[in-house]
């Protein structure tokens, strides 16, 4: 018999008092997100939250039901980024029952922003994108229409500020908080040493790899603050993966391999098309592949064309920093050589 689909939705025990509930995220490639609810005594702490929407508020009510809780039992969030499906439903579940919310300290600058502007479409990557050389995805990005499901609501900031090594005590287990940068800048992991599991967000995802420095104020090498962080879950003990898409379970040790190694297989990749002539990262991001099935750039929708471009720019920044290619600034356009 085969095993159910890891989006269909349930409560999922993964570890003694852990649970893991796929919301959904309608007309969305990932399909659904993973929160993870943790007994805490006679409460709930929830990693991560979902989008708020209507039908994911309604599966996490269903979800926690089946496992003799109801959404006014759940004390807290621990989120590890500022992206919306992770988020924005804490935001909304706060509003109405006062639940508190932690977030990692490096998304504070995007946060402020997204809570102050509202914003509704992706602004500051269209600045990013002409930097890229992409002027053509910029203009398709304008053209889009504001996406209505952001309010003035939508975005607030977090009632805690969480630092990189912060222990967070429950009642039968105590977590440890470490900062990962790369995905964006504040993202945040939390180590259960005792179950032996990693609640790992979207640093470390079974099936597929993360977009790179999709968010408002990336850093300066948001692929070398990655592999950075790779390499620190690496080094800590082995652990089962509990990631935000996809299935749990499987070594972290193995998966952090296997994007180690890809990103490795990028970097070759990148530098060949530099070396063939390319010269932007759009040019760059032109000669490449994407995703499992490798389509070519312009077979992407506009949005993850506009990914593929800020990835194929990371990537290109890690070039220069080892001093692999050069970075010349012609007309508000970096050029690599």
């Amino acid at each position: 018999m085969s095993s159910p689909a890891w989006t269909e939705p349930a409560a999922d025990e993964v570890a003694p008092g852990i649970w893991r509930i796929p919301l959904p995220l309608p007309d969305d490639g990932l399909r659904a997100v993973n929160v993870y609810a943790i007994a805490d005594a006679e409460r709930l702490v929830l990693v991560d939250s979902g989008w708020a929407l209507a039908e994911s508020e309604d599966a996490l009510v269903r979800a926690l039901d089946s496992i003799g809780y109801s959404l006014p039992q759940v004390s807290r969030f621990l989120i590890t980024h500022a992206h919306r499906d992770h988020y924005t439903q804490a935001v909304a579940i706060r509003r109405s029952l006062g639940t508190s919310i932690s977030l990692g300290d490096g998304e504070r600058e995007a946060m402020e922003w997204l809570a102050t502007d509202r914003v509704a479409r992706p602004v500051r990557q269209q600045d990013q994108l002409l930097v890229c050389g992409a002027a053509d995805i910029a203009a398709e990005l304008r053209a889009l229409p504001d996406d209505p499901t952001v309010t003035a609501t939508t975005w607030a900031l977090p009632d805690e500020w969480l630092h990189g090594g912060t222990e967070i005590p429950l009642a039968t287990r105590t977590l440890r908080a470490l900062a990962t940068p790369g995905h964006t800048q504040g993202h945040t992991v939390f180590y259960d040493a005792d179950a032996g599991v990693l609640f790992a967000g979207d640093h470390v995802l079974p099936h597929i790899t993360p977009s790179i420095g999709f968010e408002p104020f990336p850093g300066e090498s948001p692929l070398g603050a990655y592999l950075a962080s790779l390499l620190l879950v690496r080094t800590m003990p082995d652990a089962r993966l509990l990631p935000a898409h996809g299935p749990a379970g499987g070594s972290v040790h193995a998966r952090v391999d296997q994007l180690l190694d890809h990103h490795g297989a990028r970097l070759e990749h990148t530098l060949a098309a530099v070396a063939a002539g390319a010269h932007t990262a759009r040019e760059v991001a032109g000669r490449l592949t994407w995703t499992r099935r490798n389509h070519k750039l312009d077979d992407l929708d506009v949005f993850n064309r506009m990914l593929a471009v800020i990835e194929t720019w990371a990537h290109l920044q890690v070039l220069a920093a080892r001093g692999l290619v050069t970075a010349t600034d012609l007309d508000g356009v970096t050029h690599y050589a």
